[in-house]
């Protein structure tokens, strides 16, 4: 199971993101599971919405990243080195195209 996130623009899909549920307890660690993973139930429409959730996030990860490297799955499915640039990604998409429209499938 996984997480696809969308930036969409008029429905069209301009950026598209992949990454595995596995993943969830370190998000929510980082204070990002909410604007990742349910943003429809966290008031986050556009990609403006989540750039600052997203960035204090970010500054969280990559401070500390032994810790957050404490969430890996021990199947080897979830871990800190996939994390950490998936997020990157997804707030440089973020940045790039703040009007878009978050969607969502999990």
């Amino acid at each position: 199971m996984s997480l696809d996130f969308y930036l969409k623009r008029d429905e069209e899909i301009i950026f598209d993101a992949n990454i595995t549920h596995n993943l969830t307890r370190m998000a929510d660690a980082a204070g990002i599971y909410g604007c990742l993973w349910r943003p429809d139930e966290n008031d986050f429409h556009t990609a403006a919405d989540v750039i600052p959730v997203l960035r204090a996030g970010m500054c969280k990860l990559v401070s500390d990243p032994s810790y957050y490297k404490k969430f890996d799955a021990e199947n080897g499915w979830g871990l800190y080195e996939n994390f950490a640039p998936f997020c990157i990604e997804v707030l440089e998409a973020c940045i790039a195209n703040p009007d878009a429209e978050i969607e969502v499938s999990r």
